[in-house]
């Protein structure tokens, strides 16, 4: 495959959407594309910015009917410290904590998820930000994990050039699509506080962290 250019079934598996649903975005101009032929296709970096536009903007066609609550998705267990340079190795450690969670039925399903999703498309957001993500039949209801890394994390394909030092790994129901971006959208916009980023990056606990999170939740 060319590293540039995604077909509509491999924009449908990044997104979690059907290649229905891909096709017709392309149809009414509501996704980047362009034709070759009649195929079809899309630029890797464009659909990456639409992808990260959204999330910055808040997606107006989420339901809000489900307000996203953090102490309800999150506990102290689930954040903790990372020390790896790479984001494979950053990604296995912090997808075998959100393992952890009751939510998460196949915890090596859930690492091979995220880290195919990461092969295919950056889930970084600038900010020193990232938040690896995925929609499976295997878990049970929305959850997530927090990992807060000592070190710069070198590899991740930043739109700013930031290193990530702040994953934010959210995996959910397959069937909890409004739900699930939501909860993008919602981290997408809480981490662009510089001084929530700040004090995250500062605490010395786990549970420091929780309690900065969940400040006015």
């Amino acid at each position: 495959m060319d590293d540039d250019i995604l077909t509509i079934e491999e924009v449908a598996k990044y997104l979690r959407v059907s290649e229905r649903t891909v096709y017709d975005w392309a149809q009414k101009g509501e996704i980047p594309s362009g034709k070759i032929g009649t195929v079809w296709r899309f630029k890797k970096s464009d659909i990456e910015k639409w992808v990260n536009d959204r999330l910055s903007s808040g997606n107006k066609t989420v339901s809000s009917g489900n307000r996203i609550q953090i102490r309800n998705i999150l506990s102290p267990d689930r954040i903790i410290f990372l020390n790896h340079s790479t984001k494979h190795d950053a990604l296995l450690e912090l997808a075998k904590n959100l393992s952890t969670a009751p939510q998460i039925k196949h915890g090596e399903e859930l690492a091979a998820e995220i880290l195919k999703r990461e092969e295919l498309m950056s889930t970084a957001i600038g900010r020193s930000i990232a938040i690896p993500h995925v929609r499976l039949t295997s878990v049970t209801d929305l959850v997530m994990s927090v990992g807060i890394s000592k070190v710069d994390i070198i590899d991740f394909q930043t739109i700013d050039d930031a290193p990530v030092r702040l994953l934010f790994m959210i995996a959910a129901a397959y069937n909890q699509h409004a739900y699930y971006l939501q909860a993008l959208s919602f981290f997408s916009s809480k981490l662009k506080n510089a001084d929530l980023r700040a004090g995250l990056l500062a605490v010395k606990t786990p549970q420091e962290a929780y309690e900065l999170l969940i400040k006015e939740d």
